[in-house]
């Protein structure tokens, strides 16, 4: 481990190596059986996160008589749906400024089908009554570098003039808000980002989708697809699912369609959690909004309020594991941690002596546009989703949309737009693979170091319409 000051690392002397959000819950629902034996219905989806959960709401509401199975290798949420930090944006391309430089013609498009898209996630919540903490807060992008506001500036004129409502801050009017040294000024977001108990979202959807006749499915691994002449069979160790269409949605664990495995990597992102602040604590650093907020590095800090005023923090690092590996021991980092903690207390040293109470990590799909994509197999009666880069809170919703706009043969405005029907660049075959992801992360981080300036391996990445920048 690099050197970290004692100092900083007595704050993780009571971290558990836990998930907060799963901490004796009592909204969470009772375990789902294996699969054993042979079933036929008319979708079956793999996948029981929330693109999964969203797809089997989806048909369902659009066709109540439409018989859905779902099928997941552990539990409901037991992936990145149930480990993320709750920030649920609008953004379907992970953010305005990553979307604009892929498809600018058709932004005004995807920026209005993003905000329809959050709309009907918190029409949902309401209409289900899913009880997941849903708060309107906004997020608040901070600069702790002078030369972040530049992009910022920019950033604010191109959203306001496609229709948002986005304001800049000055230093003095983002200490306003949240107290902390660093601040420089901030980008704010009003309405662009909901907060969320991600694994209570989960339970929520996971308790619609049995209310309208979904059949779920847990610790049922699926083997593989077989296509026959009138539909696709999936096998799983104890049984089969006869059905008409597959919906995927595995997300980080690899495909059933293998020509998909060259577009994904998976990078493992980590939390922390403090434990309840108090009155005296809250009030030396405000955020009375409890607005979400991020750094604007181009490595970035994400942090929130939970409902308890604890703070969760996490983010900057991305790992990835030589050939994609997704391993349970890859979920806990004590280096990580303790770099978590190291830059907590530098954004907020009113904080010392707080204690962590609870740290995780997860891996997150990413792939080279940061955005999701779409594809069919099979002869169009498999369809599959991926590459949300973790803001999928938001996004997944909209994808599961459109996998089923394009199993059931829909054209519309969303499959006509060429973020759906254009696949993200793919990433090189091993050992080149890790070798071109830690050259890119390495060149991130001495952008970030030298006020954002570019080298040329950055450089060539922009010039291929790559544009890692985060």
């Amino acid at each position: 481990m690099a050197t970290i000051d004692p100092s900083i690392l007595k704050h993780l002397s009571h971290m558990q190596p836990a998930l907060y959000w799963l901490d004796e819950d009592p909204l969470e629902p009772l375990a789902h059986p294996t699969l054993i034996g042979d079933v036929t219905t008319d979708l079956c989806i793999v996948g029981a996160g929330y693109t999964g959960l969203w797809t089997a709401l989806l048909a369902k509401e659009q066709n109540p008589e439409r018989e859905v199975i779902l099928l997941e290798q552990r539990e409901t949420g037991a992936g990145a749906s149930g480990r993320n930090g709750g920030f649920c944006s609008y953004s379907l391309t992970h953010g305005f400024m990553n979307g604009y430089s892929r498809f600018k013609d058709e932004m005004a498009i995807i920026e209005r089908m993003g905000r329809e898209n959050l709309d009907g996630i918190e029409a949902t919540i309401k209409r289900y009554g899913i009880d997941c903490d849903f708060e309107w807060n906004g997020e608040l992008r901070v600069a702790i570098e002078e030369w972040q506001m530049d992009s910022m500036i920019e950033e604010a004129q191109l959203r306001n003039s496609f229709g948002d409502n986005v304001e800049l801050l000055t230093g003095a009017q983002t200490q306003a808000r949240v107290k902390s040294p660093l601040y420089k000024g901030a980008l704010w977001d009003p309405d662009g980002t909901a907060l969320v108990d991600p694994a209570r979202l989960v339970w929520g959807l996971e308790r619609a989708c049995i209310s309208l006749g979904v059949k779920i499915f847990e610790n049922t691994h699926v083997e593989w697809l077989e296509r026959t002449n009138s539909g696709m069979i999936v096998h799983t160790p104890y049984g089969s699912v006869y059905a008409q269409k597959v919906a995927l949605a595995t997300n980080v664990f690899k495909s059933l369609v293998r020509r998909a495995h060259k577009y994904v990597v998976p990078v493992y992102d980590f939390q922390l959690v403090t434990e309840p602040l108090t009155p005296e604590q809250l009030e030396s650093i405000g955020w009375k909004e409890r607005e979400g907020l991020s750094d604007a590095g181009n490595q970035f800090h994400y942090y929130r309020m939970t409902k308890d005023n604890e703070i969760l923090w996490g983010g900057y690092d991305a790992i990835y594991n030589f050939r994609g590996k997704v391993r349970q021991e890859y979920e806990s980092d004590a280096e990580t941690y303790a770099h978590l903690a190291e830059a907590f207390l530098e954004t907020f040293p009113q904080l010392k002596g707080i204690k962590f109470t609870h740290g995780w990590g997860g891996a997150i799909d990413t792939c080279s546009r940061f955005s999701p994509f779409w594809g069919k197999a099979y002869r169009g009666r498999v369809a599959y989703v991926m590459g949300y880069t973790g803001l999928g809170v938001g996004s997944t919703r909209f994808g599961a949309q459109v996998m089923l706009d394009l199993l059931d043969g829909v054209d519309n405005e969303r499959t006509q737009l060429s973020m759906v029907r254009k696949k993200p660049w793919p990433f090189p075959p091993e050992p080149f693979r890790f070798i071109f992801i830690r050259l890119t992360q390495w060149s991130i981080n001495k952008a970030d170091e030298k006020q954002g300036k570019r080298n040329l391996w950055l450089k060539l990445l922009d010039l291929l319409g790559l544009g890692f920048d985060s």
